[in-house]
């Protein structure tokens, strides 16, 4: 089962400072349903069309489930600040994309954006969170970028306007990509009250109030987008 969990020892920490024990802590677990095609398909050139360096073949996602891609491009976290562990991530730049196109990372941590095309690439975002631009860089190099602040960070390609991505810097560890059924898992929550939410790049942002209790599993299934006909549902 391909569900992207986090866990980290500075959690324990965390609940051993507030008095709670690995026993108490629970997990929160469910679907995420997407109703049609959110993402609006991509208009680039072709590869033989590039001035620039050798023809590089545009990079084609093995999900062929159109629905299957729109739920992996959900980010369910929790709201609230909380010891975090910062982490380094990897957004390669191959085949004239960005790879993986959503990247989900804890508040302090670093991104590298290795050129793996035999072409330049640049990296750049005007995001509120972090704005950056790295420069054009050829094959074999990277350049890094250290997110000290939470929220979406959208990053593009001057060289080449079809490449785009997003970065979200949740405020702590409890984060998760949905995989391509929709199921994502946070676990070791301490009981209390929380805000969850459920990001895609095209749909924005559901928000919902739950508790979680002591050694109980808490089910959040949401359904995007939310609109007339989609709620989002909680149960304990």
């Amino acid at each position: 089962m391909n569900i992207h969990a986090v866990t980290r020892p500075i959690i324990a920490v965390f609940m051993g400072m507030i008095g709670l024990t690995p026993l108490q802590a629970s997990d929160i677990e469910g679907v995420v349903t997407v109703m049609h095609r959110l993402t609006k398909p991509k208009v680039t050139t072709s590869a033989m069309s590039y001035a620039r360096g050798p023809a590089v073949e545009l990079h084609s996602d093995p999900l062929k489930d159109v629905l299957a891609l729109e739920r992996a491009r959900v980010v369910v976290y929790l709201e609230g600040s909380f010891p975090s562990t910062p982490l380094t991530g990897t957004m390669e730049q191959k085949d004239r994309q960005f790879l993986p196109e959503t990247l989900v990372l804890p508040v302090g941590s670093t991104v590298s954006f290795p050129n793996l095309d035999p072409i330049f690439h640049n990296v750049f975002s005007f995001s509120k969170p972090k704005e950056f631009d790295l420069g054009n860089y050829p094959k074999d190099h990277t350049r890094t970028v250290t997110f000290s602040k939470p929220g979406v960070v959208y990053v593009n390609c001057h060289l080449h306007p079809n490449m785009a991505a997003a970065i979200v810097i949740t405020p702590n560890d409890w984060s998760a990509r949905a995989d391509s059924l929709g199921r994502f898992k946070l676990s070791g929550v301490p009981p209390g009250a929380y805000t969850i939410v459920a990001w895609h790049k095209a749909a924005g942002f559901v928000r919902n109030n739950i508790t979680v209790s002591a050694d109980h599993t808490t089910t959040v299934n949401f359904l995007i987008p939310l609109g007339e006909d989609a709620t989002v549902v909680a149960q304990r």
